[in-house]
Protein backbone atom coordinates (compact mmCIF):
# COMPACT_ATOMS: atom_id res chain seq x y z
CA UNK A 1 0.00 0.00 0.00
CA UNK A 2 2.53 2.33 0.95
CA UNK A 3 4.49 1.58 -2.24
CA UNK A 4 1.47 2.23 -4.43
CA UNK A 5 1.15 5.76 -2.42
CA UNK A 6 4.64 6.58 -3.57
CA UNK A 7 4.47 5.78 -6.92
CA UNK A 8 1.37 7.79 -7.53
CA UNK A 9 2.85 10.61 -5.22
CA UNK A 10 6.11 10.68 -7.39
CA UNK A 11 4.01 10.65 -11.17
CA UNK A 12 1.97 13.38 -9.60
CA UNK A 13 4.89 15.21 -8.95
CA UNK A 14 7.14 14.68 -11.95
CA UNK A 15 5.33 17.85 -13.85
CA UNK A 16 6.11 20.40 -10.93
CA UNK A 17 9.58 18.75 -10.47
CA UNK A 18 10.41 19.37 -14.27
CA UNK A 19 8.91 22.79 -13.80
CA UNK A 20 10.78 23.70 -10.77
CA UNK A 21 13.92 22.62 -12.65
CA UNK A 22 13.21 25.42 -15.54
CA UNK A 23 12.41 28.04 -12.88
CA UNK A 24 15.33 27.18 -11.23
CA UNK A 25 17.28 27.83 -14.47
CA UNK A 26 15.55 31.15 -14.80
CA UNK A 27 16.14 32.41 -11.76
CA UNK A 28 20.09 32.66 -11.12
CA UNK A 29 20.07 34.80 -8.16
CA UNK A 30 17.67 33.31 -6.37
CA UNK A 31 18.37 31.85 -2.73
CA UNK A 32 17.45 28.63 -1.13
CA UNK A 33 14.34 30.87 0.19
CA UNK A 34 13.09 31.00 -3.21
CA UNK A 35 13.47 27.37 -3.82
CA UNK A 36 11.58 26.80 -0.72
CA UNK A 37 8.69 28.92 -2.02
CA UNK A 38 8.39 27.12 -4.97
CA UNK A 39 8.15 23.73 -3.25
CA UNK A 40 5.86 25.14 -0.77
CA UNK A 41 3.67 26.37 -3.70
CA UNK A 42 3.36 23.24 -6.09
CA UNK A 43 3.61 21.18 -2.27
CA UNK A 44 0.75 22.64 -1.54
CA UNK A 45 -1.22 22.48 -4.72
CA UNK A 46 -0.34 18.85 -5.26
CA UNK A 47 -1.90 18.35 -1.97
CA UNK A 48 -4.93 20.13 -1.86
CA UNK A 49 -6.04 19.57 -5.10
CA UNK A 50 -7.14 15.99 -4.58
CA UNK A 51 -8.92 17.23 -1.43
CA UNK A 52 -11.00 19.31 -3.80
CA UNK A 53 -11.31 16.57 -6.16
CA UNK A 54 -12.70 14.47 -3.50
CA UNK A 55 -14.60 16.70 -2.06
CA UNK A 56 -16.28 17.89 -5.34
CA UNK A 57 -16.82 14.69 -6.64
CA UNK A 58 -17.75 12.76 -9.97
CA UNK A 59 -19.78 15.61 -10.36
CA UNK A 60 -15.97 17.96 -11.26
CA UNK A 61 -14.89 15.15 -13.10
CA UNK A 62 -17.21 15.55 -15.79
CA UNK A 63 -16.87 19.36 -16.32
CA UNK A 64 -13.19 19.22 -15.91
CA UNK A 65 -12.27 15.76 -17.19
CA UNK A 66 -12.26 16.54 -20.91
CA UNK A 67 -10.39 20.05 -20.83
CA UNK A 68 -8.15 19.87 -18.09
CA UNK A 69 -5.08 18.60 -20.43
CA UNK A 70 -6.02 21.60 -22.58
CA UNK A 71 -5.87 24.04 -19.48
CA UNK A 72 -2.57 22.75 -18.99
CA UNK A 73 -1.26 22.93 -22.08
CA UNK A 74 -2.28 26.29 -22.20
CA UNK A 75 -1.00 27.92 -19.37
CA UNK A 76 2.49 25.61 -19.69
CA UNK A 77 2.68 26.66 -23.37
CA UNK A 78 2.37 30.50 -22.54
CA UNK A 79 4.17 30.77 -19.89
CA UNK A 80 7.45 29.03 -21.71
CA UNK A 81 6.80 31.69 -25.01
CA UNK A 82 6.98 34.12 -22.38
CA UNK A 83 10.24 32.63 -20.77
CA UNK A 84 11.86 32.30 -24.00
CA UNK A 85 10.65 35.49 -25.59
CA UNK A 86 12.08 37.28 -21.75
CA UNK A 87 15.34 36.05 -22.33
CA UNK A 88 15.75 36.96 -25.71
CA UNK A 89 15.03 40.32 -24.81
CA UNK A 90 17.63 43.31 -23.37
CA UNK A 91 14.87 44.65 -21.34
CA UNK A 92 15.48 44.63 -17.20
CA UNK A 93 11.55 43.49 -16.83
CA UNK A 94 12.30 39.66 -16.75
CA UNK A 95 9.08 37.75 -14.61
CA UNK A 96 10.42 34.86 -13.45
CA UNK A 97 8.91 31.34 -11.03
CA UNK A 98 9.77 33.23 -8.08
CA UNK A 99 7.32 36.27 -9.23
CA UNK A 100 4.09 35.43 -7.20
CA UNK A 101 1.13 35.24 -10.01
CA UNK A 102 3.17 32.98 -12.41
CA UNK A 103 4.16 30.69 -9.18
CA UNK A 104 -0.11 30.34 -8.57
CA UNK A 105 -0.45 29.69 -12.71
CA UNK A 106 2.46 26.93 -12.77
CA UNK A 107 1.09 25.43 -9.18
CA UNK A 108 -2.26 25.00 -10.83
CA UNK A 109 -1.25 23.83 -14.62
CA UNK A 110 0.85 21.26 -12.85
CA UNK A 111 -2.06 19.85 -10.13
CA UNK A 112 -4.81 19.77 -12.28
CA UNK A 113 -4.15 15.90 -13.12
CA UNK A 114 -3.95 15.44 -9.35
CA UNK A 115 -7.78 17.46 -8.86
CA UNK A 116 -9.08 13.99 -11.07
CA UNK A 117 -6.83 11.53 -8.74
CA UNK A 118 -8.70 12.88 -6.29
CA UNK A 119 -11.91 11.86 -7.51
CA UNK A 120 -10.92 8.36 -7.88
CA UNK A 121 -9.20 8.27 -4.59
CA UNK A 122 -12.42 7.29 -2.77
CA UNK A 123 -12.69 4.79 -4.83
CA UNK A 124 -9.87 2.54 -4.30
CA UNK A 125 -8.74 0.83 -1.04
CA UNK A 126 -5.58 3.62 -0.53
CA UNK A 127 -5.94 5.54 3.23
CA UNK A 128 -7.04 8.89 1.51
CA UNK A 129 -5.46 11.53 3.70
CA UNK A 130 -2.05 9.59 3.68
CA UNK A 131 -2.17 9.73 0.23
CA UNK A 132 -2.59 13.37 0.13
CA UNK A 133 0.44 13.89 2.91
CA UNK A 134 2.55 12.01 0.79
CA UNK A 135 1.57 13.45 -2.14
CA UNK A 136 2.44 16.99 -1.04
CA UNK A 137 5.38 15.50 1.07
CA UNK A 138 7.06 14.17 -2.03
CA UNK A 139 6.14 17.26 -4.20
CA UNK A 140 7.73 19.56 -1.98
CA UNK A 141 11.09 17.79 -1.68
CA UNK A 142 11.58 17.07 -5.49
CA UNK A 143 10.72 20.58 -6.37
CA UNK A 144 12.97 22.25 -3.55
CA UNK A 145 15.78 20.14 -5.04
CA UNK A 146 14.76 20.40 -8.67
CA UNK A 147 15.10 23.92 -8.12
CA UNK A 148 18.46 24.26 -6.33
CA UNK A 149 19.73 22.20 -9.20
CA UNK A 150 18.58 23.90 -11.87
CA UNK A 151 19.64 27.02 -10.32
CA UNK A 152 22.90 24.84 -10.49
CA UNK A 153 23.20 24.16 -14.06
CA UNK A 154 21.64 27.83 -14.86
CA UNK A 155 24.63 29.22 -13.55
CA UNK A 156 26.94 26.88 -15.37
CA UNK A 157 25.46 27.31 -18.95
CA UNK A 158 24.70 31.17 -18.78
CA UNK A 159 22.13 33.30 -19.77
CA UNK A 160 21.09 30.93 -22.66
CA UNK A 161 19.78 28.48 -20.70
CA UNK A 162 16.67 29.93 -20.40
CA UNK A 163 15.47 29.60 -23.58
CA UNK A 164 16.01 25.70 -22.69
CA UNK A 165 13.86 26.24 -19.87
CA UNK A 166 11.49 28.00 -21.82
CA UNK A 167 11.36 25.31 -24.30
CA UNK A 168 10.81 22.41 -20.86
CA UNK A 169 7.80 23.77 -20.03
CA UNK A 170 6.24 23.87 -23.47
CA UNK A 171 7.71 20.41 -24.31
CA UNK A 172 5.81 19.51 -20.51
CA UNK A 173 2.27 20.95 -22.16
CA UNK A 174 2.49 18.91 -25.09
CA UNK A 175 3.35 15.79 -23.18
CA UNK A 176 0.14 16.57 -20.82
CA UNK A 177 -1.82 17.10 -23.72
CA UNK A 178 -0.50 13.82 -26.36
CA UNK A 179 -1.08 11.90 -23.37
CA UNK A 180 -4.83 12.99 -22.64
CA UNK A 181 -5.68 12.52 -26.41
Amino acid sequence: MVLQILLLSFSLALDAFSVSIAGGINAQKAKVMHAFKIAAFFGTFQAVMPLLGWFVGESMKAYIGGIDHWIAFGLLVIIGIKMIRESLSDSGEKKSILDTKILLILSVATSIDALVVGVTLNLVEIPFFLSIVFIGVVTFILCFLGFLFGKKIGAYFGKKIEILGGLALIGIGIKILIEQL
